[in-house]
């Protein structure tokens, strides 16, 4: 009996080692098969010949263009954006001449037309304390804050305009409009209205202000809706950061650093504001536009 199952015991092993060894024989023709798979062959480009209406056709047919070689008038309301003491409201416009169709030149301009008092302002000018130490900010004898905060009153901004990208807008999935995407950048002449420069003990009765010119650089964006071959809609963003003194208040010039009050108002108490507004006008170019074969 003993004999008998060391007998099969031994067919056993035998039969194992078998099966193993062909297995790692597969192994082996599997990894060397996928190995000459693997190896790199030169990469073959497929020339398409297009034959038919379509061969040698370009990009796009009949493409209206809207800017190149056309002179476009844009007039409508500016209004300025996170204000802490006045609201602008421009009457605003631009002139720009389109050398190609993604790029122009062209001035940019505007008068404020209106200065609209923030909530800020109205309940300084009614809680605020006007007392002995608050008389360099606040005038004493009852005048209006509103008087001596700053204001814009008039902008000259001549500027490149880039229009990368152009497409069709749909509304309602009924009306499809020619769109236009454009970036401008430029410089920005600012009228700039700030409570005047003033000595120790003359600030608590000069509270008058006087306007100046500022120079600050000037960029955003803007869309262009073509309603016609003629007219157009125009929605622009603006940014033109400089600093001036917007509360007419004495801020700055003293102390270590400069940043603590001096009895005075001057240049020091300027602060940087990243100045913003958005202009909504109505386009009209000149002569008609081009269309592309």
């Amino acid at each position: 009996m003993k004999r008998h199952l060391f007998a099969s015991k031994s067919m056993f092993t035998s039969r194992f080692l078998r099966i193993r060894s062909s297995i790692g024989a597969l192994a082996v023709a599997a990894a060397t098969l996928v190995g000459a798979m693997s190896v790199s062959t030169p990469a073959k480009a497929q020339e398409i010949q297009l034959t038919g209406p379509l061969a040698g056709a370009p990009a796009t047919r009949r493409l209206r263009m809207y800017r190149e070689g056309r002179l476009e008038l844009a007039i409508g309301p500016g209004f300025t954006l996170l204000d802490e003491y006045q609201r602008t409201i421009f009457v605003a416009g631009r002139v720009q001449y389109n050398v190609f169709d993604w790029l122009g030149f062209g001035v940019f301009g505007g008068f404020g037309a209106a200065s609209l008092s923030t909530d800020l302002t109205d309940k300084i000018n009614t809680t605020a304390p006007r007392t002995d130490r608050t008389a360099i900010n606040l005038d004493r004898n009852g005048g209006s804050f509103s008087d001596q905060t700053g204001k814009l009153k008039w902008m000259a901004a001549p500027q490149v305009s880039f229009s990368p990208f152009r497409g069709k807008l749909a509304l309602f999935k009924a009306l499809f409009v020619d769109t236009d995407l454009y970036i401008h950048a430029g410089a920005a002449f600012v009228g700039v209205s700030e409570r005047g420069d003033c000595g120790a003990g003359t600030c608590a009765t000069s509270f008058g202000t006087k306007t100046r010119v500022a120079v600050a650089p000037t960029f955003g964006l803007g869309l262009t809706l073509y309603a016609s071959s003629l007219v157009s809609i125009n929605i622009e963003y603006r940014a033109f950061p400089f600093s001036w003194n917007r509360s007419g208040f004495d801020e700055k010039g003293g102390g270590p650093g400069g940043g603590f009050p001096d009895d005075q108002i001057n240049s020091s108490d300027r602060t940087f504001k990243f100045n913003q507004m958005v202009f909504v006008g109505a386009g009209f170019s000149f002569p008609k536009p081009k269309v592309s074969d």
